[in-house]
Order: C-alpha cells, then sequence, then structure tokens
C-alpha cells in the first residue's frame, strides 16, 4: 500500500548572524509552530549616534506571535542571549531552555528589565532531551567554545534531525574537562543527519584551533615579568580565561581586583555554579588595594574591544574615577579584537602606551586562543555527522563561502547546500534544500538611556546633527500673527561663512515675511467668537520654510528646530470689539 501522505517542509530562518558578527538569532517552523534558537545582540557601529544596542529585526517574529512555542539557548555569550530581555517586551516567549550558566545570567538581565514573568527558565544539563511543542524535541550536546556549559543542540523534527553546532571549537584539553560529546556527534551521524548548520567564523583559517589551556603557559610567563601593577583584560564571559587568570594570580601572590559590572556578575555566576574555584580571600575592593605594593595587585576588567564605556578605555581615557594608569604597569590584551573593533582596540593601546604602561598584545604573544574551529575543527564536524545537506551558518559572506567548500572537499554535493543571508527562508525537506523567500530583516536600535527604538528617522536626524550641527530658533507670536518680541537664533555646530549677527537678522525678516503673507491659512476669525488658529500647523510651515531658506543661504544642511511661544487665549480685545480675558503664554515645541 502506498503512501501518499506529504509532509510539510521545514522552514529555517536566521533573522541575525549571517553576514555579520553578532545578533545571532535563528527560527526553526513546522506548520503552525516555532522554535527559536539564540536571540543575540550586536553592539553599535560609529555612526549610530545614541545607540547603545543592536537587534534583528523581529518583525516576522511579531506577526507570527501565536507560533512560537519556546526557545533553545546553547550558551551565554551576549551575542546569543542579549536580546531575549528586548525581545519579551514585544512577545512571550513560553519557555526557554539552556545551560545552567546562560540561564543564571538570563534571570538577571529578564529581572532587571521586568520581564521575567514572560517566560519559564528551564536548566539542561548534557544530553537532554526536551520537546517543544507538538513537533520539535532538542538534545543538547556537550560542546567546548570560550565560555564554560556550551552546547550543540540536535533538533528532532518530523522530517529527521538537524544539527546546529551553536559557537564550537574542538579542544582536547578543556580547561574544565568538559570534553565535546564527539561520541554522541557520531552515534547521530551514524543513524542519518538530515542537515547541519556549523559556525564559520574561523572557516579560513587552516589548522586546528589551539586549546584553551595552551594559553596558560603564555599567560604564566607574562605574570613572572611584570614587575609593577598588572592590568588584564578579556571578554567578561570567558570563564576558562579567567579561571586562569585567578589560578596564575594567586601562584604570583597578587590579589585581584574586579573592574566592569559584566565581569563582576560573571565571575558571581560561575563561582557560584562552580564553573571558577577559587580563595574569597584572592579579591580586594578598588579601595583596598591603593595602599598594597604594585608588585602585589591584580587589576582584571573589561574592555578589551575598546567599548566606548568599558573600564580598560576609560582608563586609557583618564576618564576613570579611581585608576590612573602609572609609568611601570603592565597591560595585557588576552583578546584579539573582533570584525569592526580594531581601530578602538589599537586607539586604546595608543593611549595606554602614551601615558606609560608597557602593553602586551597580539597573537604572536599566545596569550589569546579563539573559541571558534579552524578548518580542521570544521572538517570533523562534518566527518562525525554526515549530514544529507548542509548549511555554513554563523560569520561574515567570504566565511560562508570558505566553510560551504570545505564542506564540498568532504563529499558534499554543491546542490545539498545554500549560503544565505538574514531573512532567507531555507526550506528543507526529506529530498531537498532551498531557499524559498525571504522575511523582514534588518537591525533594530536600542537607546537604553531611554530605553527606547531608534528609528530610522531619529538615525538620521542624529547623524546630520553630528555632521552639519544644529539651528535653533525661538519666536513668540501673538493672535494677530505679528512677533511678539526679538527673534532668537542659536547655531550650535554649523560652519558658515555668514556673520551670526547677520543670521540673527535674517531669520526674523524671514518669519515676518511668512507671518504676513501666509497668517491667514491657518487663522480663522468668527465674527463674536473665539479666533481659531492651527498652531501647529503655522510652525510647522514656518519650520519647514526656514530649514528651506537655511540650507540654501548657509549652503549646509544643519538641523532646524522652531520653538514657538504663543498665548493661551485670545486678547481682551478682538476684532468685533468684545473684550476676553487674557492667559499666560505657554510653547509649542516641535
Amino acid at each position: 500500500m502506498v503512501n501518499n501522505e506529504t509532509k510539510s517542509a521545514l522552514k529555517i530562518i536566521p533573522l541575525g548572524g549571517l553576514h555579520e558578527i553578532g545578533k545571532n538569532t535563528c527560527v526553526f517552523e513546522y506548520e503552525d509552530e516555532i522554535v527559536l534558537l539564540d536571540a543575540g545582540l550586536a553592539f553599535p557601529t560609529k555612526g549610530m549616534l545614541g545607540v547603545n544596542i543592536v537587534l534583528p529585526d523581529t518583525t516576522y517574529l511579531r506577526e507570527n506571535r501565536h507560533k512560537i512555542k519556546g526557545m533553545i539557548v546553547t550558551h551565554g555569550h551576549e551575542d546569543h542571549i542579549g536580546g531575549i530581555a528586548f525581545h519579551l517586551k514585544q512577545f512571550d516567549i513560553p519557555v526557554i531552555h539552556g545551560p545552567r550558566l546562560a540561564m543564571a545570567m538570563l534571570e538577571g538581565k529578564l529581572e532587571e528589565a521586568g520581564v521575567r514573568d514572560r517566560t519559564e527558565l528551564r536548566s539542561v544539563k548534557p544530553r537532554d532531551v526536551v520537546r517543544i511543542g507538538k513537533h520539535f524535541f532538542a538534545e543538547f550536546i556537550r560542546n567546548t567554545h570560550s565560555i564554560a556549559d556550551s552546547f550543540t543542540v540536535a533538533i528532532h523534527t518530523p522530517l529527521g534531525v538537524v544539527i546546529h553546532t551553536g559557537d564550537f571549537k574542538i579542544d582536547h584539553t578543556p580547561v574544565d574537562g568538559e570534553h565535546y560529546d564527539l561520541q554522541r556527534l557520531a552515534e547521530h551521524g551514524e543513524r542519518g543527519v538530515l542537515c547541519l548548520l556549523s559556525d564559520s567564523t574561523n572557516a579560513e583559517v587552516p589548522g586546528f584551533t589551539p586549546s584553551e589551556r595552551s594559553v596558560f603557559p603564555n599567560l604564566d610567563r607574562e605574570f613572572g615579568k611584570a614587575t609593577g601593577r598588572l592590568f588584564v583584560t578579556t571578554f567578561s564571559s570567558s570563564v576558562h580565561r579567567i579561571n586562569m587568570i585567578l589560578q596564575l594570580a594567586q601562584k604570583h601572590n597578587r590579589v585581584v581586583s574586579v573592574v566592569g559590572r559584566s565581569m563582576l556578575n560573571l565571575i558571581a555566576h560561575a563561582r557560584n555554579l562552580g564553573y571558577i574555584k577559587c580563595d574569597d580571600s584572592i579579591f580586594h575592593p578598588l579601595h583596598a588595594v591603593r595602599n598594597m605594593p604594585d608588585e602585589k595587585v591584580l587589576i582584571l576588567t573589561t574592555g578589551s574591544q575598546g567599548e566606548t564605556m568599558a573600564a580598560m578605555t576609560r582608563i586609557a581615557n583618564k576618564e576613570h574615577s579611581q585608576i590612573k594608569i602609572r609609568p611601570g604597569d603592565t597591560v595585557l590584551f588576552s583578546a584579539n579584537p573582533i570584525p569592526g573593533n580594531t581601530i578602538a582596540v589599537v586607539n586604546t593601546i595608543d593611549k595606554l602606551m602614551i601615558q606609560g604602561a608597557n602593553v602586551v598584545y597580539g597573537k604572536d604573544k599566545g596569550i589569546h586562543v579563539s573559541g571558534h574551529g579552524c578548518q580542521e575543527d570544521q572538517k570533523l564536524m562534518i566527518a562525525l555527522t554526515r549530514p544529507k545537506f548542509f548549511v555554513p551558518f554563523h560569520g561574515e559572506h567570504r566565511m560562508l563561502v570558505k566553510h560551504s567548500q570545505t564542506a564540498q572537499s568532504m563529499g558534499i554535493p554543491a546542490e545539498n547546500m545554500v549560503i544565505i543571508e538574514n531573512g532567507n527562508i531555507v526550506e528543507l525537506t526529506e529530498e531537498s534544500i532551498r531557499v524559498a523567500g525571504k522575511v523582514a530583516s534588518g537591525i533594530e536600535l536600542v537607546d537604553t538611556t531611554s530605553a527606547g527604538m531608534v528609528s530610522d528617522t531619529v538615525l538620521q536626524e542624529r547623524q546630520r546633527m553630528s555632521e552639519e550641527g544644529l539651528v535653533t530658533i525661538a519666536a513668540a507670536i501673538d493672535w494677530n500673527g505679528k512677533l511678539m518680541a526679538k527673534v532668537e537664533t542659536h547655531l550650535r555646530g554649523v560652519v558658515t561663512s555668514v556673520e551670526r549677527s547677520l543670521v540673527q537678522k535674517w531669520v526674523q525678516q524671514r518669519i515676518e515675511e511668512m507671518l504676513s503673507v501666509r497668517w491667514s491659512e491657518f487663522a480663522q476669525l468668527r465674527e463674536g467668537e473665539r479666533p481659531e488658529v492651527d498652531w501647529g500647523g503655522l510652525q510647522g510651515m514656518l519650520e519647514r520654510e526656514l530649514q528651506r531658506s537655511i540650507r540654501r543661504e548657509l549652503q549646509c544642511q544643519p538641523t532646524v528646530t522652531l520653538l514657538m511661544q504663543i498665548p493661551e487665549e485670545p486678547p481682551a480685545k478682538v476684532a468685533d470689539g468684545r473684550r476676553r480675558r487674557t492667559r499666560t503664554t505657554a510653547q509649542v515645541a516641535s
């Protein structure tokens, strides 16, 4: 008997993490159910003025919120969990499954954002299998990465098993002794893997990624050479690296002062869960180490990527209230710049050196290794899982292309893989893989100081003000369409050869002309009744006309803002001679 029942296609839709580094977010959709895998953030580029956080466009998730059954978290890096608190303000996620460390970090973020009640957090252990909805089972497979408690995920679907590697390298001598569960990967490969989605970050780099443990002797060497205060900056989430740094501090008889909120939080969570083991006595607050001998002090800080508000950046800029660099200090950068951060890191290093610090940095020093697998790690992943279809994930375009070439060298046909970008809908059946359209993608910008999203229009306005300056004009107008006082005009950051006194005089004349010619368009006078004036419309017209005129006369593109002051009520006498009371004036600002 022939079974004519056809199964629906599985849709895989990345909303972030492709053609870029950061904001990793992926949608798995089957019929009427959606499961999310990670929801990360990225940090703003130089032109994103006033923006603190960059998120993927979640229009598709908002439109399909009724389908969301849960989320899988692979590990606790910000580019994988940093967006969750923001998303929960827009749509519910019934349950989030993930490793203990990531869940501990996430709980604090959700509490702070006031959205802890919008989801249920469930911690998982290696080889745990959880059901999400009626179509999905997620199996968590221990992997090795630059953060403790990291997982590869085997997602069981009605069509077969899809393996998402998460961020990984194959570390045979992990610092915490938690080895990659290669056996379980091989078991899946033996039974059949429908599709592999694999980390492509180091696809251009030959060989294997060195073990995290290889950093230890090189850090030990630099610790031994330092004669004054020792500063170490690394990724705040690098649990294994921080653990080694603390061990070396004890070995070299240095007390540790931790600077940076994210690092303090991470260390607290990691110690509670047993991923970092050290005596309480090693930690001292900043004020307590000031009177200690320099050779006994280690200051562990955030800021390895030159982030504007991070501790090491503020120290380099002489903006830190408690720490000043002195000649004889040694600063170790136990991290390499991620793409886009190189200039910020180099500038930070220069400033530290100018102040007399001995700065140790660069790949040749051996004090940092990547948490992502190189070509041989990626080949081993493919060899173990033996997937039918392949999608290079997590990386910039050239990395995805190189990873696909590696996969072809391992025997996967070119027609069985796709190179995609954010928003592409990968449609997977038991016999085929294809790109079947696109959903809304792009970015959402967050200004955390105002807890609001920054629209494209607002960002363009900020960029224009930063590049061309700002002109503010204050005008007081009465019920007869006349100026009640001298117009105030202020130029901020505007470069022009025109004298500012002439600009002031010209703006006043221009407003008087426009009021004379166009007042009747906005004011309606009825005999014996209160005059009706469209003050908002008048202000909009004046601002638009002034902007056009100012840009033409000054030959630049400043932002023009008009502050208009008006009376609240008509004057005591109106056109028909009847008397009315008068109130004080109020501002109307755009």
